[in-house]
């Protein structure tokens, strides 16, 4: 396919928009063939744009647009419906969602599995109201997504001698290398890592969140993986839940 090539009706989501010249926007937006997609809107911030009102994150649309350089031009954007847009708490979770996937996938390339996992993901947000529930969520999206990216990691075996992860040992999982057996009292010989038990490392490669301990190791180890995978630059949305959370408890 031509990179100048029309593309219509491609179903998406915004993901962020920010102001472009005047009265247009540019919209960063996920898209089920292909990939990530930064579109110029034009006038879509002038009142009587139709576009206005559809350049919001979490509404279904069928895009159309085209191009040839790298930010495209938005042709028609029409309301796809089918889904609820998450609210309170769940609409920060669905925003940190999205700012994952802007940091994380390269412009272009298609996800069609992740794209359909993240519709799944926010329509389980918009219908949930237990907070362990938006947990187990987030940690399955997590996962998924750096498996899908390209930095998934292996629970359930050793980093270095392969063998079965043992339910009652504790280890420290190390990014670039996996699980390494710690012994009582020392850290995997000194080397930096997350401390995470057996059994939550074997619940995370059956993507299994009922445990409470799990649960807790899952969302520090997922934590970590993340922010190595991001570099130093934290994310804005985690910080918010954090707070609320505290103005919560």
């Amino acid at each position: 396919m031509s990179t100048d090539a029309r593309i219509n009706n491609e179903p998406g989501f915004i993901l962020h928009t920010y102001p472009f010249k005047e009265t247009s926007v540019v919209a960063e937006v996920f898209t089920r063939v292909h990939g990530r997609v930064a579109l110029i809107a034009r006038g879509a911030r002038r009142p009587a744009s139709a576009l206005r009102g559809l350049m919001q994150p979490f509404t279904p649309l069928l895009l159309s647009w085209f191009g040839k350089s790298e930010l495209k031009t938005l042709h028609a954007a029409e309301w796809q419906g089918g889904l609820l847009a998450p609210q309170g708490r769940a609409l920060m979770c669905g925003f940190y969602l999205n700012e994952l996937l802007l940091r994380l996938l390269a412009r272009g390339d298609a996800h069609e599995l992740l794209y359909d996992r993240y519709v799944d993901t926010l329509d389980q947000l918009a219908g949930e109201t237990c907070s362990t529930d938006y947990e187990r969520i987030l940690r399955r999206f997590e996962k998924n997504l750096l498996s899908e990216i390209g930095y998934g990691a292996t629970f359930d075996c050793e980093a270095e001698s392969k063998a079965p992860i043992d339910p009652a040992a504790r280890y420290v999982f190390q990014p670039e290398r996996g699980a390494l057996r710690t012994l009582v009292g020392i850290n995997a010989g000194g080397q930096p890592g997350c401390p995470v038990s057996g059994q939550t490392l074997i619940d995370l490669a059956a993507d299994r969140f009922e445990r409470p301990a799990t649960l807790a190791e899952a969302k520090t180890l997922m934590r970590t993986l993340i922010n190595h995978t991001l570099g130093a630059k934290p994310l804005y949305t985690r910080q918010l839940l954090r707070e609320l959370t505290e103005l919560t408890q």
